[in-house]
């Protein structure tokens, strides 16, 4: 299953899990309430997410001769990728790493740290800047958001779930002949299902920032190199950042792994490299 499909699928999961709560739970006005406050409080964060996560990391915005190199591989991958030139971003943070944002290509920022800009060659940095191109042609802010969307109103079901268990299980469903219990035990499930898939589709559009970022550069290879570096730099020099913006980094900010990485929003980095290694002589 190409990550194209694989995405598809598990926002219909989502869309399904989420009808499937909403009737249970709070018939057709229920899902209604539910659905249109988790489009409220992703609204803000859909059209300000650029201004919200450059502040908090004191991005400071740079022109080609504040840093020719990085401005200069930029503009190049953006003729490769087809969208608008973006406004261009350092972190003051020694832990390398580096994302994208913005609500569409017209409005994106690519920003990266010091640090990566430290330890990459100039084909691993334009490996990583691919990737980040990928994630703005891809619209993956848009697709974050909807996966966003639909698990914040599966989990405002889930808590009118267990309002409802706690002061008598809820009539609609005694009538049916549910209860209480039943309610609880969709309270509980209905969220971690949710989460879990919207864990799934961030790592899924990972795997394809990677790949059509190596279609972008033409050097799978040396996005493979970065990863294996920024890995092994990361864990020597962790960075302070915040988990709600975990997804938006080329790496996971946050350590992880066994079932934690259920939990995660980044595909394990061996993988990524496998899958890397495999496109080896491709060209633009």
């Amino acid at each position: 299953m190409t990550n194209t499909l694989k995405t598809t699928f598990l926002l219909a999961v989502l869309t399904a899990l989420f009808l499937l709560v909403g009737r249970a739970v709070g018939g057709q006005s229920g899902m209604v309430v539910a659905f249109g406050l988790a489009i409220a409080l992703n609204a803000g964060s859909y059209w300000f997410s650029d201004k919200i996560v450059l502040r908090m990391y004191n991005a400071r915005e740079i022109s080609e001769s504040d840093a020719p190199q990085l401005y200069g591989i930029v503009r190049r991958l953006t003729v490769a990728a087809g969208v608008p030139m973006p406004k261009v971003y350092i972190l003051p943070e020694e832990s390398p790493n580096a994302f994208a944002t913005g609500r569409d290509p017209q409005h994106a920022a690519v920003a990266a740290t010091e640090g990566i800009l430290r330890i990459l060659s100039p084909e691993e940095l334009e490996g990583v800047l691919a990737h980040e191109l990928a994630h703005v042609r891809n619209r993956d802010i848009l697709v974050g958001t909807v996966a966003a969307t639909l698990a914040g109103a599966i989990m405002m079901l889930a808590n009118m779930a267990r309002f409802a268990a706690v002061f008598g299980g809820g009539s609609r469903n005694d009538r049916e002949g549910g209860g209480g219990l039943e309610l609880l035990v969709m309270a509980i499930l209905a969220p971690l299902g949710a989460m879990l898939v919207q864990m799934a589709v961030s790592r899924s559009r990972e795997y394809l920032a990677d790949e059509t970022g190596a279609r972008f550069c033409g050097k799978p290879e040396a996005l493979a190199r970065a990863l294996e570096k920024i890995s092994g730099r990361s864990r020597q020099i962790p960075m302070d950042a915040s988990p709600a913006t975990a997804h938006m980094f080329i790496m996971s900010p946050l350590a992880g792994g066994g079932m934690a990485s259920l939990f995660s929003t980044h595909p394990p980095v061996e993988k990524r490299i496998e899958r890397l290694l495999s496109m080896r002589g491709i060209s633009r």
